[in-house]
């Protein structure tokens, strides 16, 4: 258990930058040690142990040659200590507390309908967001709008829709027939009344009174004097279209429901009871008493709920209307009733009365009680209510596909339903063959058989190729995807005899590999969060976020390692149990393809950077030890010990870790496969740490050995100083450690400025500042006698050590050798390997060079141009909005400019003769 909770703290980013601190620890303590014992093998010799100006006291001589070595050893383990970038811990926590503004502060994710916009409640997973691999979505609410609109009602086998045809008769409002339908017989009329009434009393809809102008309350019998509220948009859809159908719940008084029926009378119901709904039992009921006296028992619920428990009723009718409808992508539910006597009631009375008073174990015995009470129904109907698919979610499933992450939906609702969804959104395709794990096919085989018949299914087209576990979709290989339902789920599971059931989870999860996605139908809320937790904890461990709209959503979103919930029409639990909050579930593409990206990207580069500049920084340090008898003498002064993390070099990598764009938010927007160029973890690997550390040690012997050879031969003059032969610049031990910190300051960063693809000028200040700030501080601490310090050896260090042109020469050189390799490795990767992102870099640049100053901003500001050959590109004009074009000619050639911050190089053709270019939403004629 502790270990789980650990692997879930713990992220890659976590993980990869507690190790790289291991590995340096490890270096800290090698450095420790290898200096240690080539001090006392330095001073084997006895000149060399007492020289003539550090003669040994007595105590000394006699103390233990062990105790010696090991303060030595400490010696040097605190001289070497800043290897470990302490700060760095420091700046990825502000780094990330100020990164997570970004998000709030996106525009482009506020939805103007609700008001809201992105909510953040922590910033520790920022970089997660950018290590997605599968996506686990509740589908109502989340994929759709949860705005949900009553189509039909079927009871006894006729079927009834709002606005058009009832009991044979068009009702008011009617603005064409969709279906024409016989009026019910006699016994049927009856029925058709018990099933009005059974929607209008069961349910925990309360009802708002709407004033009229003038402060005059509209007339009580008025169908549409009030406005209904509950946490359930289907009751209130229900509600809302029995209305249309002539039955009206007006309020709950006094424990009594009033209705008004078709003639205008008032109905009065004693409300006994209410069997609340929850997401086991998947229905709800109530029990009241009529005018009559006539005990009722009113139940609607899932048709899988509804159906094993009725004794009686045209079920055969109701239920292939309902699976008709389910099919069509309706959400369905059945409604049933049974009448009670006094003694039937009085019995369930006592039964419910003891189950709410227990203390142990109250919402078990409440659920076996209702479970005694809710059987035997009379089957009265069924209604049809449709939930729209939200704007852009079919878009966003897409993009996400192509990002190479799996998408999975697990809901509730009935299989014919979710899967006409999934069609909808795009999640399942034409092309894709879909296998089924329910309930029916384990009843017609067995579970075993059916899940070795899945795999070899898979297997045969996909075995001979190897399909990436992190991608979505394929082109080569047949797309799979899987069906299966709670029931199946359970049994997979369910432990075997033998007490184990890892077997079927494996054979499972070798299923799911697969499958380009999976829908989970009929899922209770602790089978949502078990399908996460299956994956989280497979082999691969992937990272797997949740993203839900209610309560029913709360615990799979906190088994995810990144929780996302939708501020939606269930209520806050969702948003406030999460990670991050969205308004829309189109708004999670640019949150993980972008923000994601992003945040990945910038604390990457920040953590490779740290501790490339602190091997810069801490490795000349380690050198220096030879040439000074491992006397534990800094190369530094110790305000440049201080402050070199604190103020010269700190600046700027956060700025960078806040604000780098390697390319434009449109293109990684427009381009989702970018998003495979940092999966996996692809910049913290050994790979690119090994470089970037190695990188740090060329670059220290680089300053180091360089100052050393430029202070070279030096003689004695005549006032006692010591003075460079080849230079003739004054030499001490703080001119040489201050020379080398200068080139060391300079070179790490201009190495970050190397690395800004994005510059503003908060960076050129950032950057450019850092270092003006160290010219100035230097010049200030060896300028001045500042009368507070006991001594100050780097009185006009500084000062003297510019004062020589060789100095400065020396100074560009060596940042110039120090920076060429990185600069050759940069240019020969993008010329000869080019990722994807690299080469979407290179065709903007290639597209900036050949913007003309004539260019209108406007052109530069629309994601959609794409570029095609003039020559062969037909005319045509798309749907979308027109865009502004600027064709400019210059040396016989007539440019397409386009928009290069968006990625596409501009196509030109010889002006000869004229073209027509073709573009989104633009046709122009040269």
């Amino acid at each position: 258990m502790l270990m789980e909770i650990f692997s879930c703290l713990f992220f890659f980013f976590f993980r990869s930058m507690n190790v790289f601190l291991i590995v340096y620890l490890c270096i800290l303590i090698s450095k420790a040690l290898i200096n240690t014992v080539l001090k006392y093998v330095w001073q084997s010799e006895p000149f060399r142990d007492e020289p003539w100006y550090n003669q040994k006291t007595e105590p000394e001589r006699k103390r233990n040659l062990f105790l010696r070595a090991f303060t030595d050893f400490l010696a040097f383990m605190v001289l070497f200590n800043y290897i470990i970038p302490v700060s760095m811990y420091v700046t990825v926590e502000m780094q990330k507390f100020l990164g997570s503004y970004f998000l709030t502060w996106d525009e482009e994710m506020f939805d103007e309908d609700t008001g809201e916009g992105p909510l953040v409640n922590t910033s520790d997973l920022n970089e997660e967001l950018g290590q997605i691999e599968y996506v686990f979505t509740d589908k109502t609410g989340t994929l759709t709008e949860n705005n949900m609109e009553f189509v039909e009602c079927c009871i006894e086998g006729h079927v009834y829709v709002p606005h058009v045809i009832c009991n044979g008769q068009i009702l008011h409002d009617c603005t064409g027939i969709d279906m024409i339908d016989s009026s019910p017989g006699g016994s049927g009329k009856e029925r058709e009344d018990l099933f009005f009434r059974a929607l209008c009393l069961c349910h925990t809809v309360q009802v708002k009174d709407d004033d009229s102008v003038d402060g005059l309350k509209k007339n009580q019998l008025s169908r549409r004097s009030c406005i209904y509220i509950s946490s359930s948009p289907d009751e209130v859809a229900l509600v809302e279209g029995i209305q249309r159908l002539g039955y009206t719940y007006l309020r709950l008084k006094d424990n009594f429901m009033e209705i008004l029926n078709r003639e205008n009378n008032i109905e009065k119901f004693e409300l006994l009871e209410v069997l609340s709904f929850d997401s086991v039992r998947r229905r709800m009921s109530v029990i009241v008493r009529s005018s009559t006296g006539d005990i009722f028992l009113f139940c609607k619920g899932a048709d899988s709920s509804i159906f094993p428990r009725v004794k009686e009723g045209k079920i055969d009718q109701i239920r292939s209307r309902v699976e008709r409808n389910a099919v069509e992508g309706l959400r369905t539910l059945c409604v049933a009733y049974k009448k009670l006597t006094a003694e039937e009631y009085s019995n369930a009375q006592k039964l419910l009365q003891n189950a709410k008073l227990a203390l142990q174990d109250r919402e078990k015995k409440l659920a076996e009680v209702y479970e005694k009470i809710e059987r035997d129904f009379i089957l009265l109907g069924a209604t049809a209510v449709e939930d729209r698919l939200q704007e852009k979610a079919a878009d966003t499933i897409e993009a996400l596909q192509k990002a190479g992450i799996k998408v999975w939906v697990l809901t509730g609702d009935k299989m014919e339903t979710a899967a006409a969804t999934c069609y909808a959104c795009k999640l399942f395709r034409r092309n894709t063959q879909i296998l089924e794990l329910t309930t029916k096919k384990i009843e017609e085989q067995s579970l075993h058989d059916v899940l070795f018949d899945l795999s070899k299914t898979v297997l045969r087209h996909n075995g001979s190729l190897t399909r990436d576990t992190f991608s979505g979709l394929s082109t080569d290989m047949q797309d799979y995807g899987l069906i299966i339902d709670g029931a199946a789920l359970s049994l997979i599971m369910k432990p075997r005899q033998d007490g184990s059931s890892g077997n079927y989870r494996e054979l499972f999860l070798e299923i799911c590999r697969n499958c380009s996605a999976v829908l989970c139908c009929r899922m209770a809320p602790l089978q949502k969060a078990q399908i996460v937790k299956l994956i989280k904890l497979s082999k691969e461990h992937p990272i797997t976020l949740a993203i839900g709209d209610g309560a029913n959503d709360v615990s799979m979103i906190l088994e995810a390692h990144v929780g996302i919930g939708i501020i939606g029409k269930e209520g806050r639990q969702a948003a406030r149990n999460s990670d991050y909050a969205i308004p829309k579930f189109k708004h999670l593409k640019k949150m993980l393809l972008v923000h994601g990206h992003f945040y990945y990207v910038r604390i990457s580069e920040l953590v490779q950077y740290f501790f490339y500049k602190n091997v810069c920084f801490i490795f000349p340090q380690f050198l220096y030890q030879f040439f000074c008898g491992f006397s534990q003498q800094t190369l530094y002064d110790t305000a440049y010990l201080t402050l070199y993390n604190i103020s010269f070099t700190s600046l700027p990598i956060l700025l960078y870790g806040l604000m780098e764009q390697h390319v434009s938010a449109d293109t990684l927007k427009r381009e989702p496969s970018l998003y495979r160029d940092v999966a996996k973890n692809a910049l913290l690997r050994w790979r690119a740490f090994i470089y970037w550390t190695f990188l740090g040690v060329f670059d220290a012997v680089v300053f180091f050995f360089g100052a050393y050879f430029l202070f070279d031969n030096t003689i004695v003059t005549s006032n006692g100083q010591l003075m460079t032969t080849s230079t003739h610049m004054m030499f001490g031990n703080w001119t040489f450690g201050t020379l080398v910190f200068t080139v060391l300051v300079f070179t790490v960063t201009l190495k970050l400025a190397l690395d800004t693809h994005y510059w503003t000028w908060i960076n050129h200040f950032m950057i450019w500042g850092s270092l003006v700030f160290y010219i100035v501080f230097s010049l200030l601490w060896g300028g001045i006698i500042w009368p507070f310090l006991n001594y100050q050896r780097m009185y006009y260090v500084f000062m003297q050590m510019l004062s020589s042109g060789p100095a400065w020469l020396g100074i560009i050189l060596l940042i110039t050798v120090s920076l060429l390799p990185d600069v050759l490795k940069k240019v020969l990767c993008r010329q000869l390997w080019p990722t994807a992102t690299e080469r979407i870099q290179n065709a903007s640049r290639h597209c900036r060079e050949h913007i003309s100053e004539f260019t209108p901003l406007a052109c530069l500001k629309s994601p959609r141009y794409r570029s095609s050959d003039c020559s062969n590109s037909p005319a045509r004009r798309s749907n979308s909005h027109s865009k502004k074009m600027m064709f400019t000619h210059w040396r016989g050639i007539d440019y397409s400019v386009l928009p290069s911050v968006f990625g596409y190089s501009n196509k030109h053709c010889r002006s000869s003769a004229g073209y027509r270019y073709s573009g989104s939403g633009l046709e122009t004629s040269v």
